[in-house]
This record gives C-alpha cells, sequence and structure tokens, in this order.
C-alpha cells in the first residue's frame, strides 16, 4: 500500500472552503477526508498497517490551500516544445505545466490535413494507456472558418466530409476528447451527431456563425464553446452570435483564456457571473508557455513571443498564449475578482464534467482520482500530485 496523508489544509473542491481540513490518499485515489485533529488517528492507523509507515507520507500542510489538480482541456505545447512533434516533445510539455498545477490535460493540434493527423491522434491512443496525466487529444481545426481562422493556415482548412471524421476516429480509439469546429461549414450539421456519438465532445470556435446557427449546432449536441470571445463574432446587442448562444443554453461549457490579453478582465468577470459553475479554463498555451520569448513555429506558421505574447510572424494575430493555469488561477482571483471556489471550479470539476470524466476527476471528494496541488496563500504552487504520486 502507498499512502499520503495531507494535513492542515484549506481544502478548496466542489465549491467548498474548508479550513484546518486533510485529505488521505492511498493507491492512486482518494480514501477519505476530515477536518480537525482526526488526522492524528489516521496518522497513526497507517504506521500500524505498515510497522514502520514505509511507502506512506505525511505532509503537513501549515495552514496552505490544497485542490484538486488542475485539468487543461486545451494546450498546444510548453517548455519549448510543440506537441506535433511526438510522445517526447508531448511528455517534456505536460512535465512543464505540470509543475504550473496541470495534472491532466487534452492534447490539441491545430489544423493539418486529416491524413496528417492521423498518426498523431493514434500517437496520443497510445500515450492515454500509459500516461496518466494524457486524457486524449484535440482537434482545434481543420474545420474552421477562414474568416475567422486565427493562427491556423488557411491552405490547410477544409469541411468535415464524413470519410475524415470516420478517419479521424478510427485513429483515436475511442481517445478523441474534443474537436472543434465552425458549425455553418458543410458537413458540420452531420458531422457533430456523429462525432457526439463516438464520446467526442463537439467545440463551436473558429466560427463566423450567427447566433441561430450556432444555437442548432449546441441543440444537436455541441457542449463546448472554444477560448470564449476569440475567433468569433463579438456580443452584439442585436447580433449575440456563438456567445450569446453559448450563454443562454444552460448545457454547454465556455472556455476561457485568462491571461489579460485574450480577454479584458471586466468581461473575463463577467462570464464567471453569467455562466456560473459553466466556464473552463484553458491555457491554449503554445511551446513558449514555461520558456522564454523568441521565434517558435505553431503547426506550419511561424510565431514570434515578446512580452509573453505569441504572435503571428505575419500578420501579428494572436497564435495562441504563453498561459499556465496558476497564472489563470491567479489572474482571475486577483485581477478580475472571482471568488477563490469558483475559480478553482474552472480549473477541476468543470472541464472534467466537459469531457465526460466528471465522475473520477476534478475533486478531492472520496473515490476520485488523487490529484492534487498545494498551493500558498499567494496560489503560487508549492507541490503536485498525480494519481497519487508526488511529481518531480
Amino acid at each position: 500500500m502507498t499512502a499520503t496523508l495531507i494535513h492542515s489544509v484549506e481544502l478548496v473542491t466542489d465549491r467548498r472552503r474548508t479550513r484546518d481540513a486533510w485529505v488521505l490518499f492511498e493507491d492512486g485515489t482518494v480514501r477519505e477526508t476530515g477536518s480537525g485533529g482526526s488526522w492524528h488517528r489516521i496518522a497513526g492507523s497507517l504506521a500500524d498497517s505498515t510497522g514502520s509507515a514505509a511507502g506512506t507520507a505525511v505532509v503537513d500542510g501549515a495552514g496552505r490551500i490544497l485542490t484538486p489538480g488542475f485539468i487543461d482541456l486545451h494546450v498546444h505545447g510548453g517548455g519549448g516544445h510543440s506537441h506535433e512533434n511526438g510522445a517526447a516533445a508531448i511528455r517534456a510539455s505536460l512535465a512543464a505545466h505540470r509543475a504550473h498545477g496541470t495534472t491532466r490535460a487534452v492534447l490539441s493540434f491545430v489544423s493539418d490535413r486529416p491524413a496528417a493527423l492521423l498518426p498523431r491522434l493514434a500517437e496520443v491512443a497510445e500515450l492515454v494507456g500509459t500516461d496518466p496525466m494524457v486524457l486524449g487529444s484535440h482537434l482545434e481545426g481543420p474545420f474552421l472558418s477562414d474568416q475567422y481562422r486565427g493562427a491556423h493556415d488557411p491552405a490547410l482548412l477544409t469541411h468535415p466530409a464524413e470519410a475524415a471524421v470516420e478517419a479521424l476516429l478510427g485513429a483515436a480509439r475511442g481517445t478523441l476528447r474534443q474537436v472543434t469546429l465552425a458549425p455553418e461549414l458543410p458537413g458540420a450539421a452531420a458531422a457533430i451527431p456523429r462525432l457526439v456519438a463516438a464520446g467526442t465532445a463537439v467545440a463551436v470556435g473558429h466560427t463566423g456563425a450567427d447566433y441561430e446557427t450556432a444555437r442548432d449546432a449546441f441543440t444537436a449536441g455541441a457542449s463546448i464553446l472554444t477560448h470564449t470571445f476569440n475567433a468569433m463574432p463579438p456580443l452584439h446587442h442585436r447580433a449575440p452570435g456563438p456567445i450569446g448562444a453559448a450563454l443562454a443554453d444552460p448545457g454547454v461549457t465556455l472556455e476561457l483564456i485568462n491571461d489579460g490579453v485574450h480577454v479584458h478582465p471586466v468581461l473575463a468577470g463577467l462570464l464567471f457571473t453569467q455562466a456560473p459553475e459553466r466556464i473552463a479554463l484553458i491555457t491554449d498555451a503554445m511551446a513558449a508557455a514555461c520558456s522564454h520569448d523568441g521565434d517558435y513555429a505553431l503547426g506550419s506558421l511561424a510565431v514570434t513571443v515578446r512580452d509573453g505574447v505569441a504572435r503571428l510572424s505575419g500578420d501579428g494575430a494572436i497564435a495562441g498564449s504563453t498561459l499556465t493555469l496558476d497564472a489563470a488561477l491567479r489572474q482571475s482571483v486577483a485581477v478580475c475578482g472571482v471568488d477563490l471556489a469558483d475559480a478553482v471550479l474552472a480549473l477541476t470539476a468543470t472541464p472534467a464534467a466537459a469531457i465526460g470524466r466528471g465522475g473520477d476527476l476534478g475533486s478531492l471528494r472520496p473515490g476520485y482520482a488523487a490529484d492534487a496541488v498545494l498551493l500558498d496563500r499567494d496560489l503560487a504552487v508549492q507541490r503536485v500530485w498525480v494519481a497519487g504520486d508526488e511529481a518531480a
């Protein structure tokens, strides 16, 4: 038996805050939680069961904050590595983000020809079976609007033809967690229910859709809005567009890149109040996250990063971010005025539920995965656990 007891923390999970709390991990899951001095009994029983407490750890949280591990639904790379560059690059990217509290991630790929995406999906499917941090793949393209393509190569955009959709699903072998598409494209109306039936969350994004088209996509089964406000028509008082459609549908999760660059803090804070428990903080990070300014590639496109802001070297369009999820948490709480419990929910239970993992990830209730982040009072990451193992 391997066990970890973390005590004397403020536990923030499931939109609740509990002071002087403790959590017991055992063999990769949460076994028990409590508060006050009852942790001494647990520590004693652990020692009794192992003789010398070998294989167990008792961690004094010293009044710091313990949350579930952060889940990133939308991340392209980090630590100088892009997910397009293979398994070694993916592991290096995940290690960089893990140091900032990310314990599970959906690996995002930018637009490419469907045939080129097949081996990437197959590679991620293999990683899902060997690396607990890898939840599956997210295709952010190529089924996108040219008008709202953002940092995607226009030569690679296409519509979601049935054959392409079937080939992508086959390559992923049940691990294609999310597909972003523009619902106004030919074939999208048929692709949405097919993807949903296969267990893939469909996200409306990089789209010029009007309110009615976006609403119909959500009615057909789409359930996520990709990086809300970015790469879509703005929210207008006579043309609410995809943002209005997402806000009006209680079943839609709204992604948010809360780095102070992609979305103004006033609108980011307003989003939390208008769609409570439906915001998923994401990074949309590219290779420069956890790295340095300089020249990079995002898929086939050249990107220049200056002062932590990534832009296409050609037209200057924002090209992903250099955000980490702990920074998104601090921005949400300290700048946008979001309550800590609500901000943590947007990093944990909400993204887990968005991809159908709300029953085992995103909470520190008994029976859930032992993914956790210990933060100081300034919300800086101190220690991280993935499936009960402390990350180096």
